[in-house]
C-alpha cells in the first residue's frame, strides 16, 4: 500500500466528500498489539494541529501514571478510510506516532524507533530499507459465545482449492478489502497446515511496510469474523503441524539503485550485500527475542516443520536461516526465516536492519553457504560446518539479547528495559504452569 502525500487540506476535503463521522486514530505498544483512540470528526481539527492528547499510562510498555499526558501526531500519509461503515457514516483511519508533552518523539513508541534507526541508515549513506512481508494465520471456528476454539475450519494443504478449503471464500474477501485499500497483493493460497493461509502484498519502504502488517492484521481478523472464524497469528496453536511464520525479505537501496546488487560479484551480490548478510547471521540470536518474541514462538523454532532452527544461509535451499531468492536486479534481496507473526514489526525491522548496518560498518563476512539440508546433517557435520542453533526457549533468547549491545541499540534505552521486563515476566509465568502433557507423561508413572 503505497503512501500519499496528503495535505490538511486533502484530509478535510476527504472526510467531507466521503461523509466520515468517525476518527480512528491508530498506534502500536510495546508488544506490536494495536491501539487505537477513537473520536468524532469533530475532533479532526485538533488531531492536525497535533493537539490531540491521550493517556499514555494505560499503554503497555509506555510510561508510568505520573507521566501519563501524551499527545497523538498524525502521519497524513496513512489516512485511509475503512470499506466497512456505519449506518451513521464512514471511519478513517490514521496511524499516529506519540509525542511527549514537550514536543519530542515518544522513545517508548516503536514506531519513532524505528524512525530513528532508519535515520541512521541514511547517514550511513542508504536511502531506503525495503520489506516484503509473507505473513501466515490460522482460521479456526468459533463457538455459540462467538470464543475462538481450536477446531479448524478445514482439511485443506498447501495451495489447495475448494472444496478443501473451506476458508477460500473468507480470504478471497480479505484480499479484496484489501485491494479496495490500496494494498497490491501478489499472491494468497493454502498453507501446508490445515486451517493455514498465507496472503503476500508487496514490499514497501520499512516504515510503511510495518504500518501494513498492522493494517493487514486488523483486516484479515475483521473479515474472519464476518464468516464466523477467528484469525489467530499465534505462531503455534496446534501441535504437530506446521506453525505460521511471517518471513521478511529486505533489500537495501542507496542513490545508484539496489545496494545488494552487483553484476559482477560472486553470485551477483555486492559487498555490501555480504557484510549485510554477515551482520544479520552475527546478531541472529540476540534479535530472535525481537523476532520470536513470546513463549509460543519457540514451540514453531524446532526441526522438522520447516522453521529454521539454524544460523546458516543459502542461495537455494531453503532450511538455512536466511536464503537469497534468484532474482537480481531491483529485486535482489536477503529473505529471512525465522521471523513470526507475533513479532512487533517496527521492532522487528529495526533489529534487522541494525544488525546489517552492523555488518556494513564493520565490514563483516559471512561464512560459506550451506547449499545442503542442514535438517539432515548431525550434530557433528553442524559443528565442521560452523553451523550453530537459534535460542530454543525465549529465556535463552532474551540473554542473548541483553549481551548484545547493538541489539539494545536497536531497540534504545526504553524500549530495551520495558520488553526485558515483560518478557522475563512472562517466561517466569510460563514456567510456574504444569501442562497437560506433563500429567500425562508424569503423573502415573512417578
Amino acid at each position: 500500500m503505497a503512501k500519499r502525500d496528503y495535505s490538511k487540506d486533502d484530509i478535510r476535503q476527504m472526510a467531507k466528500d466521503e461523509n466520515v463521522k468517525f476518527l480512528r486514530l491508530m498506534f502500536t505498544d510495546l508488544f506490536g498489539t494495536i491501539k487505537n483512540v477513537e473520536v468524532p470528526i469533530s475532533q479532526l481539527g485538533k488531531l492536525l494541529d497535533n493537539k490531540l492528547m491521550f493517556d499514555g499510562s494505560s499503554i503497555d510498555g509506555f510510561v508510568r501514571i505520573e507521566e501519563s499526558d501524551m499527545y497523538l501526531y498524525p502521519d497524513l500519509s496513512t489516512w485511509m478510510i475503512f470499506p466497512w461503515s456505519t449506518e451513521r457514516g464512514k471511519i478513517a483511519r490514521v496511524i499516529c506516532e506519540v509525542y511527549t508533552t514537550d514536543g519530542k518523539p515518544f522513545e517508548g513508541d516503536p514506531r519513532n524507533n524505528l524512525i530513528r534507526v532508519l535515520n541512521d541508515m541514511r547517514k550511513a549513506g542508504f536511502t531506503d530499507f525495503n520489506i516484503g512481508p509473507e505473513p501466515e494465520f490460522f482460521l479456526f471456528k468459533m463457538d455459540e459465545n462467538g470464543k475462538p476454539t481450536t477446531e479448524l475450519n478445514d482439511k485443506g494443504s498447501y495451495f489447495d482449492m475448494a472444496p478443501m478449503d473451506l476458508g477460500e471464500n473468507c480470504r478471497r474477501e480479505i484480499v479484496l478489502t484489501l485491494e479496495e485499500m490500496g494494498f497490491d497483493v501478489e499472491a494468497a493460497h493454502h498453507e501446508v497446515a490445515p486451517g493455514q493461509h498465507e496472503i503476500d502484498f508487496k514490499y514497501a519502504d520499512a516504515l510503511t511496510a510495518a504500518d501494513n502488517i498492522q493494517t493487514f492484521k486488523l483486516v484479515v481478523k475483521t473479515i474472519a469474523r464476518k464468516y464466523g472464524l477467528y484469525a489467530t497469528f499465534m505462531p503455534k496453536p496446534l501441535a504437530g503441524i506446521n506453525g505460521s511464520g511471517m518471513h521478511l525479505n529486505m533489500s537495501l537501496f542507496h542513490d545508484k539503485g539496489n545496494a545488494f546488487y552487483d553484476e559482477k560479484g560472486n553470485m551477483q551480490l555486492s559487498e555490501d550485500a555480504f557484510h549485510f548478510l554477515g551482520g544479520l547471521l552475527k546478531h541472529a540470536r540476540s534479535f530472535t527475542a525481537i523476532c520470536n518474541p513470546i513463549v509460543n514462538s519457540y514451540k514453531r523454532l524446532v526441526p522438522g516443520y520447516e522453521a529454521p532452527v539454524y544460523v546458516a544461509w543459502s542461495g537455494s535451499n531453503r532450511s538455512p536461516l536466511i536464503r537469497v531468492p534468484n532474482s537480481r536486479g531491483l529485486s535482489t534481496r536477503l529473505e529471512l526465516r525465522s521471523v513470526d507473526p507475533a513479532a512487533n514489526p517496527y521492532l522487528a525491522i529495526a533489529a534487522v536492519l541494525e544488525a546489517g548496518l552492523d555488518g556494513l560498518r564493520n565490514q563483516l563476512a559471512p561464512r560459506e553457504a550451506i547449499d545442503r539440508n542442514i535438517y539432515r546433517m548431525d550434530a557433528e557435520e553442524r559443528q565442521e560446518n560452523h553451523i550453530t542453533n537459534l535460542p530454543d526457549t525465549l529465556h535463552n533468547a532474551l540473554k542473548d539479547l541483553a549481551a548484545d549491545d547493538v541489539m539494545r541499540n536497536a531497540m534504545g534505552h526504553h524500549l530495551f528495559q520495558s520488553f526485558m521486563e515483560a518478557k522475563n515476566l512472562e517466561y517466569n509465568s510460563y514456567r510456574t504452569q504444569v501442562s497437560q502433557w506433563e500429567r500425562d507423561q508424569y503423573l502415573e508413572l512417578y
